[in-house]
């Protein structure tokens, strides 16, 4: 969650009192539509062209209302927002039209109104009582033209990992295309000699008349002016005059023994950047191509150098220099070329774990009974958070019911949700979706910390409507229809994972950044230190609704999207949020996790309590089929919760079901003797039942753990192992039986539209 959630543990004290005010706080009135609204029909459904009365869409800090920052060249397009710099287009603060740090990697970025600071930190500081590590953006270096002082600053053009940001002053303008991964800033400049101010003076090492070498702030950096051109220095402005040419560029050298590389790629201009994916359902993996388009300004090369974060060049057999850059993420490795390829091994995703003999039908069925039985099993949720969860929470309930063969439960459960759905699906209730065309975004009202005024979390909110709906959609595929309930679905979709480039109302893969592997949270990135992500759980939770969707419905791009995203993100929060290798955090912090990742770092914090059970739990729920790939590091799983005892002084309190839940995934059989020491007298989770917690621990216990190093050739199925016997499961979504190969040889018939489990 990017912003502001409320203390989750008095938040069952007060739930109702909660949802009500949540909804006055929002909208300030009955949320009906405003005057000279219009539904859209999507199918049964539809969502309002206007905002309902009484609420806002983006605002500034002030409470303005604010509109994308971007030039003519790009005006219409869909704007891309939860981004690593989405401040350029998102001016939150009202004192500020330039931006916030950027932080691209291995360079740092922020517009002022001279042009483009640039820096490169590689000290980072422990702050927050040693909470927090950071590499703080510096300024090294200034990239303007001379002269150059412009009241904004805008958005040019962006693709898949770089954007252009635009500066103007009426005399002077100034282009600079930036990046993940880019060591070099192209800059395209006009009514002026291109100037560099330095944070001091430079040391100069190298000068070839356009090409200089200066040392600013212990960092090595390379200018390049066209042939014929010539820089000079004078205190701490480094100009040079571009006769008839407008560009120039800068470069972050590893070190100075790398000039001769990177001149050979100075006007090799990077124009656009573009990912490609392809699931290998045969092989169980997915490989994702990582591609920069470039041009060459002068001469004929075009090739391009880049360099790679350690969740890429983990997994990539492509060549690499020897040169590495030091990040908040690890070392970054350099690549000569325009494009590598990462290959994984696809986590399966299940609607259900597999049926055991472990879990008692009976006290199961008095656990459903007790949700089923209460006089509100969305307990008091309104807005698209806490509705979203409740919706999650009551469709797993559906699978664990259907498996116990208890169809009245799960015909009641799936009802449940349905209709909650189809109220949120239709323009006119207490509850209803709206586009807004200005920002190229749906909004759920009532909305939540921030979803609306700030678009952040929306891959929160809707990932739990996208993966409730999936498990609809295993149950009535008629629902599931594209003219029946589906239609909204597929526009949830579009609004948070949109697969499509080429679509004039969503932008490309709103939320998840491409290049850094996993979702940024919030939608205008106005913070000092960059973008952040809180949840990496629940971003995981949309992606395994995609798959299940896609799965469920047919729509293979759907699925393999959802595999893609699933699978790039799991190795990053291994990496990020839980370090798995013990190689990315800095060696004086003292944490094995963190809560939250942000642009400059990471921090063990939450952004509505310090409580440690919380900070670890956050990047845990909700425990789904989805959460299996939370078992790849066993150490790091008890790494993680020894440290939660430790800071905790003593065993889980706050959220123990789903720490018992994680601690099952590799270790079943003391998160059991947890549990059944317990007695039921822990309080769930708002988005867990006893009824799951049930089924998940004592199916564990039985079957073992996930074993990921077996692959399947659909990505709803996986494999456990205890004692060196191993459990297959599958479940088939189609309407004819099929046979499932695993990578170890085994098979496994599946009749349609089941599941199926067997020991081989």
């Amino acid at each position: 969650m990017s912003q502001h959630r409320v203390n989750r543990r008095r938040r069952r004290i007060a739930l109702s009192t909660m949802a009500a005010a949540t909804a006055a706080a929002v909208t300030g009135v009955v949320l009906i539509p405003s005057a000279g609204a219009a539904e859209i029909p999507v199918g049964e459904g539809g969502y309002s062209d206007t905002r309902p009365a009484g609420t806002q869409g983006p605002t500034d800090n002030m409470g303005t209302p604010v509109l994308p920052q971007v030039t003519d060249a790009v005006a219409g397009e869909p704007v891309p927002t939860n981004d690593w710099w989405s401040s350029l287009v998102f001016k939150r603060y009202a004192d500020n039209p330039y931006s916030q740090p950027m932080y691209g990697h291995p360079l740092t970025y922020q517009a002022v109104a001279e042009g483009l600071q640039v820096g490169h930190p590689t000290n980072h500081a422990i702050v927050g009582e040693g909470r927090q590590y950071e590499f703080v953006h510096t300024a090294d270096l200034t990239l303007s033209v001379a002269g150059l002082d412009s009241p904004d600053v805008k958005a040019d053009g962006w693709s898949d990992w770089t954007v252009t940001p635009y500066w103007g002053d009426g005399d002077r303008e100034l282009r600079a295309t930036i990046g993940h991964g880019l060591p070099y800033v192209y800059a395209e400049a006009n009514g002026g000699d291109a100037e560099i101010i330095t944070n001091g003076t430079p040391e100069v090492f190298a000068d070839e008349g356009n090409v200089l070498g200066v040392t600013v702030a212990g960092n090595d950096y390379a200018l390049f002016a066209p042939t014929g051109s010539d820089w000079n220095v004078s205190g701490t402005s480094v100009t040079a005059a571009l006769g008839d040419n407008d560009y120039y560029s800068v470069a972050l050298l590893p070190d100075r023994d790398a000039l001769g590389t990177f001149e050979r790629y100075a006007f090799s201009f990077v124009t656009g950047s573009e990912v490609s994916w392809d699931y290998d359902p045969a092989a169980g993996e997915v490989a994702a191509t990582y591609t920069l388009r470039t041009e060459a300004r002068e001469g004929s090369e075009t090739g391009a150098l880049q360099a790679l974060y350690r969740h890429q060049w983990m997994h990539t057999d492509d060549a690499l220099l020897d040169h590495e850059y030091v990040s908040p993420r690890g070392a970054m490795k350099l690549r000569e070329g325009n494009s590598f390829t990462t290959t994984q091994t696809v986590p399966g995703v299940l609607p259900v774990l597999p049926e055991s003999d472990g879990v008692d039908e009976g006290r199961l069925g008095g656990h459903i009974a007790d949700v089923l039985g209460s006089a509100d099993p969305f307990e008091g949720a309104t807005d698209t958070y806490w509705t979203g969860k409740q919706l999650g929470k009551l469709a797993q309930l559906a699978t664990i019911a259907d498996q116990a063969g208890d169809d009245a439960s799960r015909d009641q459960l799936l009802t449940l949700v349905k209709d909650r759905l189809q109220e949120w699906f239709t323009v006119g209730g207490a509850a209803e979706f709206s586009y807004d065309a200005d920002w190229s975004t749906l909004t759920g009202y009532p909305a939540s910390y921030g979803s609306d005024t700030e678009l952040n979390d929306h891959h929160f909110h809707y990932g739990y409507f996208v993966i409730a709906a999936a498990i609809v959609a295993q149950f009535d595929p008629e629902w599931a229809e594209e003219s029946a309930w589906g239609g909204m679905v597929h526009e949830l979709i579009r609004d948070t994972a949109n697969p499509a480039r080429d679509d004039d109302r969503y932008p490309f893969l709103r939320g998840f950044d491409i290049y850094a592997g996993h979702s940024w949270a919030a939608g205008h990135q106005g913070f000092a230190a960059g973008n952040n992500q809180e949840s990496s759980s629940e971003s995981i939770n949309l992606s395994a609704g995609l798959i299940l969707w896609g799965s469920a419905t047919g729509d293979d791009e759907l699925r393999d999207l959802g595999v893609y995203l699933l699978t790039t993100e799991a190795e990053s929060i291994r990496q990020y949020w839980f370090d798995a290798d013990q190689e990315v955090y800095p060696a004086d912090y003292e944490h094995p996790i963190v809560g939250m990742v942000w642009g400059s770092g990471g921090a063990y914090a939450t952004w509505w309590t310090a409580n440690p059970e919380e900070i670890h739990g956050i990047n845990v729920l909700p425990l789904t089929g989805g959460s299996l790939h939370l078992a790849a590091h066993p150490e790091a799983v008890n790494r993680n919760l020894d440290h939660l005892v430790e800071q905790n002084g003593g065993p889980f309190e706050e959220w123990r079901d789903l720490l018992w839940q994680f601690q099952a995934l590799v270790d079943p059989e003391t998160a059991k003797a947890s549990y059944d020491a317990d007695g039921d007298a822990y309080e769930p989770e708002a988005g867990a039942t006893r009824a799951h917690t049930y089924h998940w621990i004592n199916t564990l216990a039985v079957v073992g753990t996930p074993n990921l190093d077996v692959t399947a050739d659909i990505p709803t199925a996986a494999v456990f192992e205890k004692d060196g016997t191993r459990t297959y499961t599958a479940h088939n979504h189609a309407d004819a039986e099929r046979t499932v190969t695993f990578s170890d040889g085994t098979t496994l018939t599946v009749p349609a539209r089941s599941s199926a489990t067997s020991t081989g």
